[in-house]
């Protein structure tokens, strides 16, 4: 239908939505551009450590090489001792081990195929390609395993016919290179398991206080632009959930294999259980954020009770952040926990259609998801959040009387009674028991 607006009225709405939409698209590269800065912060930290480690597990290995091991290079000790620092945090044992197994396999290969084929350019290539192929094999993937195997195979088929007993040093070196690189890693330069998890785990407690607080305003607003912006930004944490993951199998490595961090044993894994119910309340915030833009696409009726119940969530995230960090008992968690429950019951009781019910169905996962989070047992944690949620409704909807109290019995009810009381004296009586002598009824 044609547009009854005058031309200056069109050209001023044109006009805003392009600077709304400017906007928008200003305050998304603004967070995005602050996200990636804090990650190149913890990164540098993360870069700093970990060349530390490597220098001074290369030197300590040149050094025991040099004065242990006899004449020669031994330029692979130190090459192996930084190969065990710079691999995966958190994989370092493992990768040390498939490292050791890769030479010894390629020594295996290479010796057995130089003896029955000889040497030459031909035959180094086929050693080579055997050797990678049982390493695969083996390894399933690529790794430490796959590239010793191969490389040492390389040195035996072409040095080992000018240069004898390769062997033996090879060897020698991966273990020493191993056992130093493991052993700073362990002893010399730990890292703090639980302050690493910290630092890893901030930007996802940002990202939920954040964007709960913005959902809660855009669904009180009803804008169901700032809802797709929620969920979009909630969409884009994959990132700091895999930096997560590898930060708690850092810390587990370090818990495990450095006696200066096993006190810290209970506490990570406390930690680490926590976290998977954090990972599950960012996925519960993903579907509030669903839940509130298709309820407001369909324009459904939106108690206030309900934005409120997401701020509340959004606190919540916030106070168990604080409370962990410094090692208080979950209280205030727990106290903003019921009251979203609660307002979430209300929002239920006043009138919600389909979509926001799933929202309200989505707030009580996510306030037991967050229970959980803090320490609460599952079977816990969903008892709170389904009284609360039962007293927000009650406080809208009182249940009737008659179920407060037991209905009185009827007149026929209470002849009967006294008729059996009457039955039961009597055949006491014919017993020839006494009052006293009669069994209490």
């Amino acid at each position: 239908m044609p547009d009854d607006r005058p031309p200056a009225d069109r050209n001023r709405s044109t006009l805003g939505e392009a600077a709304e939409r400017s906007g928008r698209t200003v305050d998304r590269v603004w967070h995005r551009s602050g996200q990636a800065s804090r990650i190149r912060v913890r990164q540098l930290e993360v870069t700093l450590v970990i060349a530390v480690q490597a220098g001074l597990a290369a030197a300590l290995a040149g050094l025991i090489a040099q004065h242990f091991l006899g004449p020669g290079a031994h330029v692979f000790a130190p090459a192996a001792a930084v190969g065990t620092i710079a691999t995966a945090i958190g994989q370092r044992a493992r990768r040390t081990f498939e490292l050791l197994f890769g030479v010894g396999l390629g020594i295996v290969i290479g010796d057995t195929l130089r003896f029955l084929i000889g040497s030459g350019p031909w035959q180094t290539g086929v050693v080579v390609a055997l050797a990678i192929a049982s390493a695969l094999l083996v390894a399933g993937k690529g790794g430490p395993l796959v590239g010793q195997a191969g490389g040492t195979a390389v040195l035996i088929a072409t040095l080992a016919p000018m240069e004898r007993g390769l062997e033996l040093p090879r060897i020698v070196d991966a273990v020493v290179g191993g056992a130093v690189g493991l052993l700073v890693v362990a002893l010399l330069v730990p890292v703090n398991p639980m302050r690493v998890l910290d630092r890893a785990a901030a930007p996802i407690f940002a990202v939920l206080r954040e964007q709960l607080a913005e959902l809660a305003q855009a669904v009180r607003e009803r804008d169901v632009d700032r809802t797709k912006g929620v969920l979009e930004r909630l969409r884009g944490t994959e990132g700091d959930v895999g930096r997560l993951n590898d930060s708690l199998s850092g810390a587990e490595e370090v818990v495990t294999i450095a006696p200066a961090r096993w006190h810290r044993r209970q506490q990570f894994h406390e930690y680490a259980r926590s976290t998977s119910h954090l990972e599950r309340l960012l996925l519960d915030t993903r579907a509030l954020a669903r839940w509130s833009t298709t309820a407001l696409q369909y324009d459904e009726p939106i108690p206030s009770e309900l934005p409120d119940a997401i701020a509340r969530l959004g606190q919540a995230v916030e106070e168990m952040r604080r409370e962990c960090r410094v090692g208080e008992t979950p209280r205030c968690t727990r106290k903003l926990v019921e009251e979203c429950a609660e307002l979430a019951g209300r929002s239920a009781a006043l009138g919600v259609k389909s979509f926001g019910d799933a929202l309200v169905t989505g707030l009580r996962t996510a306030a037991s998801d967050l229970l959980r989070a803090a320490g609460c047992e599952p079977d816990d944690a969903n008892r709170i959040v389904r009284r609360a949620a039962g007293a927000g409704e009650a406080a809208i909807n009182p249940p009737a009387r008659g179920h407060l109290h037991r209905a009185r019995p009827t007149r026929a009810a209470r002849a009967r009674r006294r008729a059996h009381l009457a039955a039961r004296r009597r055949d006491g009586d014919r017993a020839g028991l006494s009052a006293r002598e009669r069994p209490a009824r």
